[in-house]
């Protein structure tokens, strides 16, 4: 071991978190409705799989695109060949114009200030390596995407703050909330360098408000420190209200030639609103020079395929496509997540009410045994082992209140989503059934079913192990 380094032996990448967990568990026993429809049903993983008919008949429609030719003459040699780290114009130029379509064309984005990452996840590590120094601080509102623990942290040295914001207001972040986390880094002795947040947020699906968007505006403005927005999430806005990116709001405010405009940096990917986090096409977009030229050099280290940027640029500058596709899809996103809340209420579940994402912020705070981490574990494991549904507990999450899960919709067929609420609402069922038959136990004092009940209800996840073996 001394021949390796201390990053191979440390312990800080969060793989052993329960949001990564639960996809282990999936993977060694995936649900698939002709050979294994008793498997488990991945509802933890954050994937578009709704419209990829729309898509696949575009590549149809476009076929040159696809085979890498220009005019009918094959351009594969050109694409095959060295590329610098600048990326292709023409694709910078389709997604940047993409972007200010997502957002009504309220703002535009010079194609000048993007660099092209391999994916949201380089993204937000490449601007940790550009913004902060190891032991500085970026404070997160909470509940927070869990994979922040590992893109943000593991090899930067950066730390996470939490901005804690509860069910209170909607999981809304406050004044109160912003400078209690602020001070709570300068009592761990971190230098704060920065706000990140997810807008629309995941795992809420909700998109942030104006006054929260003016609120950190100021907040960075007063501390003299940066702004991430991650707006990967921005173009599955299903319903009102409609999505509002940092960018129209600092352009609404008048501050193009402020400080705050070179500390505000976006970052995007077509991972989610296109649905392919295969093709790892990732970006950072910022005012500040420095940062961009900084940033672009970093990507070396993840660029995207040429191959990937051609065949992108074409399907992007199709206008008429993208107007389609975006209509299309969010109409999709609206009837399947409907769909989720439809069955997550009968069986007596609800959620916070959103607008965006792939998926539900969901309340079983009820089904607990008691009000603590401890229970929400429990029930977890009741869900993944017994039910055999993957979802992500709130802790994982860093949710300050037990008993909040994220559910995600767009990954799966609409028959293993409505077998997932069957499944679900059976479970539900057989606690109120049990939970009934306790209370007869208490009025009559027949001690002997005790033991039965308690098999059927609180066998606990090791005992299940055991009984496997």
């Amino acid at each position: 071991m001394g021949l390796l380094s201390r990053k191979v032996t440390c312990n800080s990448h969060g793989q052993d978190s329960s949001y990564f967990l639960g996809w282990q568990e999936f993977e060694k026993n995936p649900y698939d409705e002709v050979k294994n429809p008793k498997g488990i049903i991945q509802m933890g993983l954050a994937e578009n799989q709704l419209s990829f008919d729309l898509l696949e008949s575009w590549l149809a429609k476009n076929p040159e695109a696809a085979s890498f030719k220009r005019d009918g003459q094959s351009i594969f040699k050109e694409l095959a060949l060295f590329q610098d780290y600048h990326g292709l114009p023409a694709f910078k130029k389709a997604l940047v114009d993409f972007m200010a379509e997502i957002r009504g064309n309220k703002v535009t984005f010079d194609a000048n200030n993007i660099v092209l990452t391999a994916g949201a996840t380089s993204a937000n590590e490449t601007l940790m390596f550009c913004l902060a120094e190891k032991g500085d601080a970026f404070l997160l509102p909470t509940p927070y995407y869990p994979g922040f623990d590992r893109d943000l942290k593991w090899r930067t040295g950066a730390e996470i703050v939490p901005i804690v914001c509860t069910s209170s207001n909607g999981f809304k972040i406050t004044e109160p909330a912003l400078e209690e986390a602020y001070h709570e880094a300068q009592r761990k002795n971190l230098r704060v360098k920065g706000v990140l947040v997810t807008n629309p947020s995941n795992p809420l699906g909700t998109t942030m408000t104006r006054n929260e968007l003016h609120l950190l505006i100021n907040f960075i403005t007063d501390k003299e420190i940066h702004l991430i927005s991650d707006e990967i999430y921005s173009g599955t806005v299903f319903s009102s209200p409609a999505f509002v990116s940092i960018m129209e709001v600092l352009k609404d405010m008048k501050m193009e030639n402020t400080q705050e405009w070179e500390r505000v940096h976006v970052v995007y990917s077509l991972s989610k609103d296109l649905g392919l986090p295969g093709f790892r096409v990732g970006a950072i977009y910022s005012n500040d020079p420095i940062v961009v030229a900084a940033a672009t050099k970093m990507s070396s280290f993840g660029l995207v395929s040429s191959q990937t940027q051609s065949l992108l640029s074409a399907m992007l500058s199709d206008k008429k496509f993208t107007k389609e596709y975006l209509s299309k899809h969010q109409k999709r996103l609206r009837n399947r997540r409907n769909k989720l809340v439809s069955g997550l209420e009968k069986a007596g579940i609800s959620c916070l009410d959103s607008n965006a994402g792939l998926f539900c912020w969901v309340d079983m705070r009820h089904l607990l045994s008691s009000n603590t981490f401890e229970a929400e574990m429990e029930l977890w494991k009741r869900i993944v082992y017994d039910i055999k549904l993957n979802i992500s507990p709130g802790s994982s999450c860093h949710c300050t209140e037990p008993g909040w899960f994220r559910v995600c919709f767009a990954n799966m067929s609409e028959d293993a989503l409505k077998l997932a609420m069957q499944r679900l609402k059976s479970f539900v069922g057989s606690i109120a059934i049990n939970d009934l038959s306790h209370q007869e136990l208490k009025k009559t004092g027949r001690k002997n079913r005790t033991n039965w009940v308690f098999r059927l209800s609180f066998q606990s996840f090791h005992d299940r192990e055991q009984d496997e073996r």
